[in-house]
């Protein structure tokens, strides 16, 4: 095993084949298991130490599950089992059963035939770099694992009420969604069944959509990554709002009482005003991935807010939240970190935070999208099979160096291999539409062509 094993959002792939294989997932429990506990200090004296695993609906979760439970079994380690529930929910209920991790069973918004596994420490937060890196020299050491009986599953799913309880805390004492019309698409996902509670239990008048999981269907043509069913329900229904959640509901988007989408730049500007009045934006600061529109990056500033910008990943972002003490930060794909409330993503809590911007704002949920104008984007994904480091494809940074100087000034140039799919990801920024496109396209051709010639002298 020589390839890296840990993406931008743990391990991902088709579960079956490399990596996750029976064996795979087995030994990257059993080696986790052991890094966590040594890297916490923590001793059995007697008791199995607790972690807590949590899934979405995908149909390859439950033998996911039993793999990683012989893993732990091997390392010592007790299992509880939180069921069906949201990535973020896992990161909240875990230090609260006393759990030295949590596990979570999911490949977020990737469609139904993928599967990962992630991991939170004990505090809830995703795991650093360094214990990935360390895991991964374990598994690449190909180590004996002892073959022991499995240990007892501990059910857990009762504590998931401790997670609903919290998201309806956040919510003003003073304030409700009486009479307001909501529209809800779950994304088929971990969120199926308790998003639309969250929501109702406030007073909305809920419209609930993709909460039907069935195993395969999670994220197909629903969902934050496909939000056209939701703005066409928003509209039949005349609602207000619309919420979309990814599959594991770490994300989510906005739609507004048009059908019209407010995308996590938008939601962040709203956050971001709404805690500068209050006084809560600490440090007057905003963390932000390198993906975020110059338009909010312009917006900010105009308001004595500044930005740090962070790589592409959500655990980018909360590594510079917790280094810079800040309250906010968030990418535009709709993952955002209240860190007042929670140290992870959480696309309801977003959601509800949203929500409580555009209640105190008085106006339509619309407003909160004119806040700022967005700078013209091309995001290009190119399909690829393998990742060649782009400092070894010549022409390819030639054609990045291009086009980064006809938009000097102007705007911007960003490539980067996807951490989640196997995909090269083209973004190119700037006040032109078409321009954006051709260069785009320009810099994808030339990429296409250099990789495959890489491959021919390889082959």
């Amino acid at each position: 095993m020589s390839e890296k094993i840990f993406g931008t959002d743990g391990v991902r792939g088709i579960p079956g084949e490399e990596p996750l294989t029976v064996e795979f997932v087995r030994a990257l429990a059993y080696h986790s298991a052991q890094v966590l506990t040594e890297y916490q200090g923590i001793k059995s004296n007697g008791h199995a130490p607790l972690l807590a695993i949590g899934r979405d609906t995908r149909a390859s979760g439950p033998a996911l599950l039993h793999s990683l439970t012989t893993g732990f079994s091997a390392a010592g380690v007790r299992v509880a089992d939180l069921g069906v529930i949201p990535t973020p929910g896992v990161s909240f209920i875990a230090p609260r059963l006393g759990c030295f991790a949590g596990v979570v069973i999911s490949a977020s918004h990737n469609p139904a035939e993928y599967n990962g596994i992630k991991f939170f420490d004990a505090l809830g937060y995703k795991m650093t770099p360094a214990l990935e890196a360390e895991i991964e020299r374990r598994m690449q050491a190909d180590l004996a694992i002892p073959l022991v009986r499995s240990l007892p599953v501990f059910p857990a799913a009762e504590r998931v009420s401790t997670y609903l309880d919290f998201l309806k805390s956040v919510f003003p004492a003073n304030m409700d969604l009486d009479g307001v019309r909501v529209v809800v698409d779950c994304a088929n996902g971990a969120a199926a069944l308790m998003a639309p509670k969250v929501f109702s239990g406030l007073g909305a008048d809920v419209f609930a959509i993709g909460v039907q999981p069935d195993g395969h269907n999670i994220n197909a043509g629903c969902g934050a990554l496909a939000t056209q069913a939701l703005s066409r329900e928003v509209r039949r229904r005349r609602a207000h709002v619309g919420i979309a959640l990814d599959g594991d509901a770490d994300r989510a988007l906005i739609c507004d009482e048009r059908g019209r989408l407010l995308d996590g730049d938008a939601l962040i500007g709203a956050a971001a005003v709404r805690l500068l009045k209050r006084g809560g934006l600490r440090g007057r600061k905003v963390a932000l991935t390198v993906m975020s529109n110059y338009g909010l990056l312009s917006y900010l500033r105009s308001r004595g807010v500044s930005v740090i910008t962070t790589p592409v990943g959500d655990r980018h972002v909360t590594e510079a939240i917790e280094r810079e003490g800040l309250s906010l930060g968030g990418e535009n794909s709709g993952h955002l970190v209240f860190r007042d409330f929670a140290p992870t993503g959480d696309g309801m809590l977003t959601a509800l935070q949203t929500l409580i911007a555009w209640r105190e704002s008085g106006g339509p949920i619309s407003a909160l999208g004119r806040l700022y104008k967005s700078t013209p984007q091309t995001l290009k994904a190119v399909p690829v099979r393998y990742k060649p480091p782009l400092e070894r494809l010549a022409k390819t940074l030639d054609a990045i160096a291009d086009a980064s100087r006809r938009l000097a000034g102007r705007g911007r140039v960003f490539v980067r291999y996807s951490g989640t799919e196997p995909v090269l990801r083209v973004l190119v920024e700037g006040p032109k539409v078409a321009e954006n496109r051709t260069l785009a396209d320009r810099i994808a051709k030339i990429y296409l062509s250099e990789t495959v010639i890489a491959q021919e002298k390889r082959g």
